[in-house]
């Protein structure tokens, strides 16, 4: 048999004396009270056996606080809660406050103990004859009990135990505030209910409802606010003064006549609050709660669903959820408010909401992959020219558009494998328009992928006939790329542009692996594509999107979260050879050269797919990478051509022209205060290769020349019709590369014959043919039919 300790005694006597008011009292109108007929054959015995049943220790229900997101600079980005609140400490409440919560709702509080049976009768008594509620019956440690069990309440079930009108539920709540006494001194209890309380319109605890209705601190109350918030407690909607504010007023003086009848305040103080408006309107502060209420509530919305894919916050989704809410969270963010303008002002100037194409773009710090920014045209929300869609991230994350194909930007990943094995950056390869490839065989991962169709892809600019791999990149020659990711193989390409985080926007696999790959068919965001190429910018440092700088609880404590995540995924050499290509893509002869602006090095690469439903341009310097986009955001998808982008029809859409202004306009301006930065120069062997010497040919019939270059291990062409020279006509006049600057083994050689002119300034031809032995397929090559129902829409236009 249990042994009652020596205060268990006291306790019964309390909840006998308690019932016994209850009933005599009948005080169930007040809410106070137990019904009569549930007493019946409830005797003390029956009390005291029941409360040996209940805790005798309390359990604090922890506070729910609002957790704050903050960009880099530490400026307020959005706040989440359930509930707004600011815990604070007494000492932190005004002395006034203090004293009119007391008073209107136990005014014996400093005075008795769990219960007070004397004023719970004065109560009922003076609430009776008046006709309406006027004093509070239940102490403000029971208050406080009772607050707290409906906030521990995780389920429906649980919160109607805690709401019961139940005597068992009254017993309870009594016992529970003994043991609060019992636990806490009067001060504590008091603070924990200021800051448990509801005090209306979505402000819950005291310091959030002093800023929330008069832009104060809690320790800068006044009297008349003290009391208008101390009248909130009993009835927070009623009396809620954005509402109605004669009824909040009415409630605030029937506060203050209490503390005037109690002696708290003078009868001066009393008149002079009384004629005090209960609230100034210009001083409330909008409860403007979650990421839709924040200035960029697309970046919010992604940074929300990062904490709510870390296991760290909850075991499951809705747990991290819940905590992110509830648990007072500070969080910075990499967020920087200056390169967020630039970067949407220059959205802003390209483009207008109500634009039937969209335009996004993201800047990422290389290095760190630090998300600077993110910006779209269209504004969150469902009206006209607004959208639930962030355009800049992957459809993995709620909200996310999942990109768009990303055109010829994928040619710099084939220009990443291509240098990884090896091929130089003067490595030239024959690129007619069009390039018959039906019957060409690509490697994959998987093995061998044999193109069974007709497949004839085109260049959609001009360019020399035999191009470098600099000048393809200039001119952003389909064909070129597409023998030489031939030449790679697929399955290096799809290593590297995986590896630099490259993979489906829309279903999170992998890139596919078709001939047609280095065109850019699978969907990309903007996110990860500045993110890749910001890997090039750090020399081969590939840093995952870093958008979560730190996580500090409500005590100020760092909670531990990933930082930077970053690693070596190409070789500086390769990365210095990637930029040495992209920075003469923004040169004078390139596609981007009309972007190229102030005295920094700058890459870049242009992409436009198929019917130019998308385009795109993704460029960087060593110290910022971003990756722009216009598009058809609408499906089924249609060509931009026509498409009003800025309120106007666009007019042939490409990389360069449409989507590369944005890129221009906001790189420019971010880019402002930052220090000149040049690229590394490659080495000599990734801009020539591993030369080797050239045999002399020069007056040798042109197909024995052939033959012995071959027979050194070149490849060989012929250029049609002649050059002067003063080699005997129909002889080779001289090769290209020259036979004194060697060539890096496998690479092509192209013979130039001779008319016998004796004048030596070479010209070169502009169609050469190309010689290679017997049964070597005359071209080489890559793959995606049109026609191909598996991959439809697959392959870039290249500008």
């Amino acid at each position: 048999m249990r042994v009652r300790e020596k205060g268990d005694r006291g306790v019964v006597q309390s909840v006998v004396l308690f019932l016994g008011v209850s009933v005599l009292s009948g005080a169930l109108a007040a809410g106070l009270a137990i019904p009569f007929a549930g007493l019946a054959g409830f005797t003390t015995e029956k009390t005291s056996d029941t409360l040996q049943d209940l805790p005798q220790q309390f359990d604090e229900v922890p506070l729910k606080q609002k957790s704050t997101i903050l960009a880099a600079d530490g400026s307020v980005i959005a706040t989440l809660a359930e509930q707004n609140r600011v815990p604070v400490k007494l000492k932190d409440v005004a002395p006034i406050m203090q004293k009119a919560i007391v008073a209107i709702e136990d005014d014996r509080f400093y005075e008795h103990g769990a219960l007070d049976a004397k004023g719970t009768l004065r109560a009922l008594l003076q609430n009776q004859s008046s006709g309406s509620v006027q004093q509070g019956g239940s102490s403000i440690t029971q208050q406080y009990v009772k607050v707290s069990l409906v906030e521990k309440a995780k389920t429906p079930a649980e919160l109607a135990a805690a709401t019961a009108d139940t005597y068992q539920r009254k017993i309870a709540e009594l016992r529970y505030a003994i043991a609060v006494e019992k636990q806490f001194s009067k001060n504590e209890i008091l603070e924990k209910y200021l800051n448990l309380a509801n005090f209306g319109d979505g402000a819950w605890g005291i310091q959030a409802a002093a800023q929330h209705y008069f832009s104060v601190n809690a320790t800068q109350l006044t009297l008349p606010q003290a009391a208008m918030l101390a009248g909130l407690v009993k009835n927070p909607t009623g009396y809620d003064p954005t509402n109605d504010a004669k009824r909040a007023k009415d409630r605030r003086d029937v506060v203050l006549r209490r503390m005037l009848q109690l002696n708290v305040i003078s009868v001066a103080q009393a008149n002079s609050a009384l004629k005090t408006p209960v609230i100034d309107p210009a001083k409330v502060r909008p409860n403007k709660l979650g990421c839709a209420n924040g200035p960029y509530p697309f970046y919010c919305e992604y940074v929300v669903s990062l904490l709510e894919d870390n296991p760290a916050f909850g075991k499951t989704k809705v747990d991290r959820a819940n905590y992110i809410k509830t648990a007072g969270l500070t969080i910075r963010t990499s967020l920087d408010r200056k390169i967020q303008a630039d970067a949407q002002r220059s959205i802003d100037t390209h483009s207008q909401t109500t634009d039937q194409a969209v335009a996004a773009i993201t800047i990422v710090e290389p290095g760190t992959g630090l998300v600077k920014a993110m910006a779209q045209s269209r504004g969150y929300g469902s009206k006209r020219g607004q959208t639930s869609y962030n355009y800049n991230v992957p459809k993995s994350y709620p909200g996310g558009y999942g990109g768009w194909q990303n055109g010829s930007t994928m040619k710099a990943f084939t220009i990443a494998a291509a240098i990884q094995k090896g091929i130089p950056l003067n490595y030239k390869i024959n690129s007619p328009s069009p390039l018959p490839l039906g019957g060409q065989t690509f490697s994959t991962c998987d093995g061998p992928y044999k193109i069974l169709e007709e497949y004839d892809p085109k260049n959609s600019t001009k360019n020399v006939a035999v191009p470098t791999m600099i000048q393809a990149a200039q001119k952003s020659t389909n064909t070129y790329f597409l023998q030489l990711s031939q030449r790679t193989g697929l399955c290096p390409i799809a290593k590297i542009a995986g590896s630099l985080g490259m993979y489906q926007a829309q279903s999170g696999e992998p890139l596919r692996q078709v001939p047609s790959m280095t065109l850019g068919i699978d969907q990309i965001s903007p996110l990860q594509l500045a993110n890749a190429y910001a890997a090039f910018a750090a020399r081969g440092m590939y840093c995952q999107p870093w958008l979560i700088t730190s996580v500090k609880d409500s005590a100020g404590k760092a909670l531990s979260i990933p930082g930077a995540q970053c690693k070596q995924v190409l070789s500086q050499e390769v990365a210095d050879g990637v930029n040495a290509v992209l920075h003469q893509v923004m040169e004078p002869n390139g596609t981007g050269g009309k972007l190229k602006f102030g005295k920094s090095d700058l890459a870049g690469k242009t992409g436009t797919i198929n019917q130019a439903k998308a385009v795109w341009y993704a460029g960087y310097s060593s110290k910022l990478a971003a990756a722009s986009t216009v598009a058809d955001a609408s499906p089924p998808y249609k060509e931009l051509q026509g498409q009003s982008l800025n309120g106007k029809p666009i007019n042939d859409p490409s990389g360069s022209g449409t989507a590369g202004p944005i890129w221009e306009a906001a790189m420019k301006a971010a880019l402002q205060g930052y220090p000149t930065t040049r690229f590394v120069a490659p080495s000599t062997v990734v801009q020539r290769g591993n030369v080797k010497d050239l045999p002399f040919v020069n007056g040798m019939n042109p197909e024995d020349a052939a033959n012995k270059l071959r027979q050194a291990g070149f490849e060989v062409a012929i250029a049609s019709g002649t050059v002067n020279s003063e080699e005997t006509a129909g002889t080779v006049a001289y090769t290209d590369p020259r036979q004194r600057d060697g060539a890096p083994d496998g690479s092509l050689v192209t013979i130039y014959v001779s008319n016998g002119s004796k004048q030596a300034k070479p010209g070169k031809p502009t169609t050469t043919q190309t010689v290679k032995p017997p049964g070597t397929p005359t071209t080489l090559n890559p793959n995606c039919p049109p026609t191909n129902p598996k991959y439809p829409n697959c392959g870039g236009r290249g500008r």
